[in-house]
């Protein structure tokens, strides 16, 4: 098979005409031509780190919409479903990956659970680590989250990060925050990455200890704005990542959409593609061709490159989507989940006001993670704490699903609902249920629709209950992932027809668990404090 296109070379940093010449899915021969061409041929995208699971679909229906925007490949870590279903929830991940011929590099999940102050489905310890990556052949430690285990040289922690040096496999970090001499600690222990960073003094100082940055554009998390001088100052530290995506961002765009903005700020060419495909390719040591003889046929044929607008992507020199169409075929995959709630009443949400006089509130923040503790005056009928939506002040819960434990109760501002509830199992990194609303009424309902489907999202308003299943893991489907995508937007669009003013109320909800990223957050055991790692009381 021959390609014919003006080949992006971004090793020599020119462009030419040329003829590609595959067999058995390599690149055998490149040779210059004289003809003119209107389109271009690039190395393939990789997203240097996302968790398939938060698209809520399945791998082989991820790799069917992501190769429409030119991703060939991803650094995927499963510790989403590692922490509902262990060792083989991730195998889960692999086996399903392989059925098509999307090149996902998953890793060994390396914080199963993220701490021991939230209930998980599962643990991975460090021998189950060694499993990984000898009889598994992950490729990588994911992402170091339990960074106080690093600093305070918790030996179950350090054991993770020496078998993946022995191994040879990098290390993935995450340390939102984390400055100075703590800094220097964390990535001195072999960590090389974070995706965590917020701003660009924080990421230049780890840049200054050696550590490579991967500049996130997800669904809530958005660091793009903050970070991207990194990519004309140093080019070769720098990776792009999602992280995150809901399946209907999933559908608008992935790693072109961020190429092409880097292009629109007037970025290098050469510069921008290699933070797109070659430093991730190079750090990881993932077989993905990067446009050479003797390469995997792994590339994109795009129409400019201005808004990169992809024709066609090949992988191992198979055509896998044309003009936004994808050619990889569905999967029909088996269900797993690990599911074990029984339904709640209201008085499970209720709260005894203890006779002081204000509460802790978490501060949701619109595309970032990171939340602020605020203490708010406490609202009072008959001797109970609810919530107070004059000042936007709303309960939040978390409800144990493994075993059904008690919910746990904290509040929350910034979510704007004037009415209803929502609820999701997707809550990195246990996937309990977790849920925000105006009334215990409609955060019962909602939280029994999700019982009631072994996993899901859900709105609640007005006595009507929206639900999409999601029976994977509790957290994915193996819906077709466009239908999916339209389901989403439409529950989405519920949410903020309550009052939610957040971009993704639902993605911004499922961080609101997730201990590891201060400050304020709640797990299914209580309130917790991510700066001082401890819980601390409702009531202040």
């Amino acid at each position: 098979m021959k390609i014919k296109g003006n080949l992006v070379d971004v090793h020599k940093r020119e462009i030419y005409p040329a003829e590609i010449t595959i067999e058995n899915g390599k690149i055998s021969r490149i040779d210059k031509s004289d003809e003119s061409f209107d389109n271009y041929i690039m190395p393939g995208f990789i997203d240097s780190h996302v968790h398939v699971e938060s698209s809520m679909l399945i791998p082989s229906e991820f790799a069917r919409i992501a190769a429409t925007h030119g991703t060939v490949a991803t650094i995927s870590d499963p510790h989403e479903i590692g922490n509902v279903l262990g060792i083989e929830g991730i195998r889960y991940m692999i086996n399903n990956g392989k059925k098509t011929p999307f090149k996902f590099f998953f890793g060994a999940s390396s914080c199963v659970p993220a701490t021991t102050f939230e209930t998980a489905g599962a643990v991975i310890d460090s021998k189950g680590i060694r499993e990984l990556f000898e009889k598994d052949g992950l490729i990588y430690l994911s992402e170091m989250m339990n960074y106080p285990g690093v600093l305070f040289n918790d030996p179950e922690v350090l054991e993770k990060i020496r078998i993946a040096h022995e191994l040879g496999k990098p290390v993935d970090g995450h340390a939102p925050g984390l400055r100075g001499e703590e800094a220097k600690k964390y990535i001195d222990a072999g960590i090389s990455t974070d995706h965590e960073c917020f701003t660009l003094d924080e990421a230049l100082e780890k840049i200054k200890y050696g550590m490579k940055i991967l500049i996130r554009e997800g669904s809530a998390a958005k660091n793009y704005a903050a970070l991207h001088p990194l990519i004309g100052k140093h080019p070769e530290m720098v990776m792009f990542c999602s992280d995150d995506k809901h399946p209907n961002d999933l559908v608008a765009g992935q790693i072109d959409k961020v190429v092409a903005r880097s292009i629109e700020l007037g970025y290098d060419l050469y510069d921008v593609l290699r933070c797109a495909s070659v430093n991730p390719v190079e750090h990881y040591k993932c077989n993905v061709g990067l446009l050479r003889e003797g390469d995997a046929a792994d590339f994109i044929v795009v129409a400019d490159l201005i808004g990169f607008k992809v024709l066609k992507t090949f992988i191992d020199g198979e055509l896998v989507a044309e003009n936004g169409t994808p050619m990889i075929p569905r999967v029909d995959e088996v269900i797993v989940n690990n599911f074990n709630l029984s339904h709640k009443t209201p008085e499970d949400f209720r709260i005894k006001a203890s006779g002081k006089n204000s509460i802790r509130v978490i501060e949701a923040l619109d595309g970032q993670l990171i939340t602020n503790e605020l203490n708010f005056p406490v609202k009072i009928i008959d001797g109970y704490i609810e919530s107070d939506t004059d000042n936007d002040i709303l309960k939040l819960a978390v409800v144990e699903r493994y075993t059904g434990g008690r919910p746990a109760i904290g509040f929350i501002k910034n979510f704007g609902l004037k009415k209803g509830a929502l609820a999701s199992c997707v809550a990195h990194d246990s996937h309990n249920v977790i849920a925000v609303g105006v009334t215990d009424e409609d955060i019962c309902k909602a939280v029994n629709a999700l019982a009631d489907n072994k996993g899901g999202i859900c709105v609640v308003s007005d006595g009507r209950v929206e639900v999409l299943p999601l029976p994977v893991a509790g957290i994915m489907t193996n819906e077709d992932g466009y239908l999916v995508a339209e389901k989403y937007t439409a529950i989405d669009r519920l949410a903020k027809d309550l009052g939610s003013t957040l971009g993704a109320p639902f993605m911004t909800l499922s961080f609101m668990a997730l201990l590891v990223i201060p400050q304020l957050k709640l797990s299914d055991k209580g309130l917790f404090d991510g700066k001082k790692f401890e819980f601390v009381g409702l009531e202040v």
